[in-house]
């Protein structure tokens, strides 16, 4: 199928391409901004679709598993173990699913998709500029963060997402590039990387550098160019960040000299295996896990017949893991739709691997999908990853990848 070019498309399609554009821009820098562009590119797509009478083929398998995660949030609202917030909490798994669903009924051309990661290394960028200025020059804030996405483990986990994409684009792209296009990118990935490790996130400092190892090695294995560059640039990397030693190399030692290098997340997780056990099926709730107390956790280990320790827990306002807090939070059925998409995910990174001949576009959209599964799994063993800003940004990554392949498949 020839690729349509931005100038022929009609306007309708214009603007519906410009809200998606603005949304992947502001979305780590204003919150009713983004709020309001999701609602406009969904409005947009589906006027333009209904006009066109195309919503972009069949039902699918995906189809089916975006509407099971989404029914897995309803039900656990539905159903849940404990009242506060899960029904306000929807309207984020709403947000991320729908920009997942209609994404990948697109048929993104090359365009597009590199038009895409502009916006969102943009958008960091601008938003990392006024982290600093909060940081260093109004000295308002105390830590490094990405304005809409809020604490520093969080925005951390956004800017590794980001970084990961613009890697392999920049390492797929290179010979391509014009010499001002090859000095951009490798002053933003600079920018980036220095401002992860000034974010201090051991987790997402660790995870950046395996998904980094993981993309670039794919590439150079698939194209069968620099895969000992890789693994020499690899260990050199390691090696220098040891000698430099960090702050966010100190942090994990001071931690563990104190043997706190969980910094308390094993008792927070009992917290919300304890959760788990008292509602299995469908947990307490989205967004309740805060609203655990320590009388909750008694009553429910009297229930047991279990004697209760207050000393074995922590409270906190989520599980800092991503799958302890949706057991904890959407029980064993949203437990279920969340493995189903991270296995259906990876499943399809594997399977269409981009040809060792791959345009740069191919390899930028596969990065990018592949760069939002690694973080994703990886720094959700210790954070709750996959919600709101950075949930969307890495349904933003995979809609596109997985637009690129039914585009690809309908040729």
């Amino acid at each position: 199928m020839k690729e349509t070019s931005r100038a022929r498309a009609p306007l309708a399609q214009r603007l519906e391409h410009a809200a998606l554009l603005l949304l992947a821009f502001v979305l780590p820098l204003f919150e009713a901004p983004k709020n309001l562009l999701w609602l406009a590119y969904c409005a947009l797509w589906l006027a333009n679709r209904g006009r066109a009478r195309d919503f972009g083929g069949h039902w699918d398998g995906w189809d089916t598993l975006i509407a099971a995660w989404l029914a897995s949030g309803v039900l656990a609202a539905l159903f849940a173990g404990l009242h506060h917030g899960e029904w306000r909490s929807i309207a984020d798994l709403l947000r991320y699913t729908s920009v997942l669903w209609l994404l990948r009924r697109s048929r993104f051309d090359a365009r597009r998709t590199a038009g895409l990661l502009i916006a969102l290394a943009a958008g960091t960028l601008v938003t990392l500029a006024w982290g600093y200025w909060g940081l260093l020059g109004t000295g308002q804030r105390s830590t490094l963060g990405l304005k809409s996405v809020g604490h520093v483990n969080h925005s951390a986990i956004y800017l590794a997402i980001v970084i990961g994409a613009l890697l392999l684009h920049g390492r797929s792209g290179w010979r391509t590039m014009h010499p001002a296009q090859r000095l951009g990118a490798a002053v933003a990935l600079v920018v980036m990387v220095a401002s992860l490790f000034v974010m201090q996130s051991r987790a997402a400092v660790g995870a950046a550098f395996v998904t980094a190892a993981v993309l670039l090695g794919v590439h150079a294995a698939r194209t069968r160019r620099g895969l000992h560059a890789v693994a020499v640039g690899t260990a050199l990397a390691v090696a220098l960040t040891f000698a430099l030693s960090p702050r966010v190399l100190e942090k994990h030692e001071a931690l563990v000299s104190q043997h706190e290098t969980l910094s308390f997340r094993d008792q927070i997780w009992r917290v919300g295996l304890d959760a788990w056990r008292a509602h299995p099926g469908f947990g307490v709730g989205m967004d309740n896990f805060g609203r655990i107390d320590l009388q909750a956790l008694e009553r429910w280990s009297a229930a047991r017949g279990e004697p209760f320790d207050a000393g074995r827990y922590a409270l906190a306002s989520h599980a800092h893991s991503l799958y302890v807090n949706t057991l904890a939070e959407r029980g064993a059925v949203g437990f279920a739709a969340l493995i189903a998409v991270l296995s259906a995910w990876l499943v399809a990174l594997v399977r269409h691997l981009p040809a060792p001949s791959a345009p740069p576009v191919e390899w930028t959209a596969w990065g990018g999908a592949a760069s939002a599964w690694l973080i994703s799994v990886i720094v959700g063993t210790v954070n709750t990853t996959l919600h709101h800003e950075h949930a969307l940004l890495s349904m933003l990554l995979l809609g596109t990848w997985l637009s690129r392949l039914r585009r690809s498949a309908e040729a």
